[in-house]
């Protein structure tokens, strides 16, 4: 039985942005690459052009020989997980992709392996070309090079001629010789290809404007530099969304807003009641957040409660950052109800069967028909699963406030209710959570004041 590696990747300038992808089918045998293909898709995720640079190559290995065993190697920890078997699919762009590179060939010939990035360089540069070509407003097409290796392909599905022992290995390796001399593309696989900037490849970033030199030597080294430069000028450098292998995630950096007037008496203060602005001991720390935030440089879009803290608290980053305040009103505090604007200890002088009834179950309201915890957690998971479909791959600062975080964090977590009172929540603190395509979520980050001091 013959065997085949197939190589696949795809990327998305913006995740979703302008997507392509790219696949190579090579003889296991003899290390020799017998198809390229490559396409610019239009708009789409990271996650999506990897299944497409999959599906095809997993066709054009089909178009080969629908016998051989295949060895699928890509640098998609989530596609090569899901194909075999150990994660859930759950996002409904994929589940269809799946399904189709599923039924190309039996699954008992074909197995996934797990490949770092740097070794997956030569389906990375086709998946590039395919989008510098769409940059165009081109499709990809092949080169000569490729045109002859797909001549060469249609060849290798014909029976061998007899011959000598060794013929066949001489004139493979006079081949691979050939077409290393004329592109490049027939060297040892940590030669091939583009280099892939791995901070930008980390958000789901790929260069704009930065086509791959053929050839490699002084020119490749300047499209390298100039592609660097791109990426520092564009992309962020630091942060809390560096990608694992399954692709950019979303992040959100939770900034709880600064001091109002009731935050250091400890008041409860929701969205039922007065709608305090920052004290002057508030603005101070907006303006250190939006500082350090500036400093860190990876925030990308800022969203934020509809009341007046949370707005002024964004704003100050906004101006900060030169980046508009999206409203949302999910990110709203809870509803204290009667309790608005009381101590702890009040509210057990005045409802104290209220506050225990509170205490004991998340479902229970405040007094006078306030917001429960579980209809806060309903809120928030609702309002969560909004902005990662609208910022997927994103670094996003979420402006709120104290029981939206929280809920945020206990549900990224998996924890229950009553971990809301163990956490601690300073003003103009900050956190952080990263949710990925597999639906799984990752706290990075929890109630960080460094800035403050």
């Amino acid at each position: 039985m013959r065997e085949f590696i197939v190589e696949a990747d795809g990327g998305s300038r913006g995740n979703p942005g302008p997507a392509g992808y790219g696949s190579v089918v090579i003889d296991a045998a003899t290390g020799e690459t017998l198809v390229e293909r490559a396409e610019y898709i239009g708009i789409a995720t990271n996650n999506v052009a990897e299944y497409r640079g999959l599906v095809t190559g997993l066709r054009a290995a089909r178009e080969l020989d629908p016998t051989a065993a295949v060895r699928v190697r890509m640098d998609s920890k989530l596609v090569v997980e899901q194909m075999s078997g150990r994660w859930k699919i759950k996002h409904p762009d994929m589940k269809p992709l799946a399904a189709e590179a599923a039924r190309i060939f039996p699954p008992e010939q074909v197995t996934y392996e797990w490949i770092p990035r740097e070794r997956n360089k030569h389906a990375d540069r086709l998946a590039n070309e395919a989008m510098d070509a769409g940059r165009r407003g081109e499709q990809w097409s092949p080169s000569a090079s490729t045109a002859e290796l797909d001549a060469r392909a249609a060849r290798s599905a014909a029976p061998e001629p007899s011959g000598p022992p060794g013929d066949a290995a001489a004139g493979a390796a006079k081949a691979r010789a050939a077409l290393a001399a004329a592109t490049g593309s027939g060297a040892p696989r940590e030669g091939r290809g583009e280099p892939r900037d791995q901070t930008a490849t980390a958000r789901g970033l790929t260069t704009p404007g930065s086509t791959p030199s053929p050839g490699g030597g002084a020119a490749q080294a300047e499209s390298d530099m100039r592609a660097a430069q791109n990426v520092a000028a564009t992309a962020p450098t630091v942060g809390w969304g560096a990608a694992p292998d399954m692709g950019a995630p979303a992040t959100f950096v939770l900034l709880r807003h600064g001091e109002t007037l009731l935050t250091p008496q400890k008041r409860f203060s929701g969205s039922g009641g007065s709608d305090p602005s920052l004290s002057d001991v508030g603005r101070e720390q907006a303006e250190r957040v939006a500082a350090a935030l500036a400093a860190r440089g990876t925030i990308q879009a800022i969203v934020a409660s509809p009341l007046t803290r949370t707005r002024e608290t964004a704003g100050a980053v906004a101006a900060r950052l030169g980046l508009d305040v999206v409203i949302e009103d999910g990110l709203r505090e809870t509803d204290f109800g009667a309790w608005e604007g009381l101590t702890f200890g009040e509210v057990r002088e005045r409802y104290p069967d209220d506050l225990n009834a509170w205490l004991a179950s998340p479902k229970a309201e405040p007094t006078g028909g306030g917001e429960s915890f579980a209809a806060t957690a309903r809120r928030m998971a609702t309002t969560r699963d909004k902005l990662i479909a609208s910022y997927a791959g994103r670094t996003v600062l979420l402006v709120s406030h104290v029981t939206p975080i929280k809920t945020l964090v206990r549900l990224a977590l998996g924890a229950p209710p009553e971990s809301l009172f163990r956490m601690e929540l300073s003003a103009a603190s900050l956190s952080a959570v990263a949710y990925y395509a597999d639906g799984n979520a990752s706290v990075r980050l929890f109630n960080d004041t460094s800035h403050l001091r």
